[in-house]
């Protein structure tokens, strides 16, 4: 058991929730101070403040970074608690670029992915002193990067963009690597009496399911790991895809965790915002709870394969409830909550 299930899971999720990491500080250091300045500009509204959310989110490829950046803002006065509330629907649809890229198999080129991205960025190392040394002197208008070499040169911005793109194609291929070797407990877990009557149990009552997935993304601080997990599995048919949704929707419950221990140490508007991401996470699994089977049945429509109606059903379900939840920040007693909390 222990080098059939338990080695290769271990290994898999080490190295998925290091590439995770990889790719999200990665693509942080490219966006750099812009991302506080893109939240205040592009959050007046919550129309556009959903826009920002779910672009910030697919392109740094962690909606809990950008909901512990909005608390920390809403904390510190920067931004308003009503101002975060369509950044918070954002984040739900921009984190399902993850899961739908994952549901497209990509695994047979994760060491061929990791090879080419680490050369290249070896390949900007040998290239920075050379861009170095051709770059302006800092001024006191010219943000220093940690490297000490100013943000704004032409030749440094490319090679950083390089380097730190570079970077981030490592972390994803890290991801698919990971998910490939969990993909390998299938058969040793179909033999465990123990997992097929956790099966067995979750045909009765995919509650079993959303708990579980629930559980498992607040120990381990990543529901794009528990869901990859789920799609694994139902690729090699280890779950049955309706137990694998119902793993997803707990997922995305799980993930509120990690808002709600930054919320703590917040403001009082900084703790309404990690409660509404709360809120918009258990009520979309309320919600959608008694219509798996019909969601599943959707998802069909638009996959191939067990992985990729697993990702499809994420999609659905992070957009609808974010679209069905919209109108509701157009509300007047968010500004009053807000008033209260100052």
């Amino acid at each position: 058991m222990i080098t059939t299930i338990v080695l290769p899971v271990l290994t898999g999720l080490a190295l998925f929730l290091f590439g995770m990491k990889l790719m999200e500080t990665a693509l942080q250091r490219w966006a750099g101070p812009r991302l506080q300045l893109w939240l205040e500009r592009f959050t007046r509204t919550p129309v556009r403040g959903l826009a920002t959310g779910t672009v910030l989110t697919a392109a740094l490829q962690s909606s809990t970074a950008i909901t512990v950046i909005a608390i920390g803002l809403v904390g510190a006065g920067v931004l308003t608690f009503p101002r975060t509330l369509g950044v918070i629907l954002g984040t739900n649809i921009g984190t399902c670029l993850t899961t739908e890229l994952i549901g497209l198999s990509l695994g047979g080129i994760g060491v061929p992915m990791l090879l080419a991205s680490a050369a290249v960025w070896l390949a900007s190392w040998f290239a920075g002193p050379l861009s170095q040394g051709r770059a302006p002197a800092a001024t006191a208008a010219q943000p220093l990067e940690a490297t000490g070499t100013p943000a704004t040169s032409g030749g440094h911005s490319w090679l950083r963009s390089v380097r730190y793109g570079s970077l981030a194609v490592s972390g994803f291929s890290l991801v698919l690597l990971g998910i490939e070797i969990m993909q390998t407990i299938g058969p040793a877990l179909q033999s465990r009496g123990l997992f097929a009557w956790f099966v067995l149990q979750a045909q009765h009552s995919l509650l079993w399911g959303v708990i579980a997935g629930a559980a498992v993304t607040a120990l381990v601080h990543s529901s794009a790991a528990v869901i990859a997990m789920a799609m694994g599995l139902a690729a090699v048919q280890g779950i049955p895809v309706e137990l694998g949704v119902a793993i997803t929707i707990g997922a995305n419950v799980g993930t509120c965790v990690t808002a709600l221990i930054a919320g703590m140490s917040s403001s009082r508007a900084g703790r309404y915002v990690a409660w509404s991401h709360i809120l918009l996470n258990i009520g979309g699994a309320i919600l959608f709870y008694p219509f798996i089977y019909q969601l599943v049945s959707l998802s069909a429509l638009l996959a191939n394969d067990a992985s990729e109606q697993i990702a499809r059903s994420q999609t659905i379900f992070n957009i609808v409830c974010s679209l069905l939840a919209l109108p509701l920040c157009y509300l007047n007693m968010w500004k009053r909550l807000e008033f209260r909390s100052q």
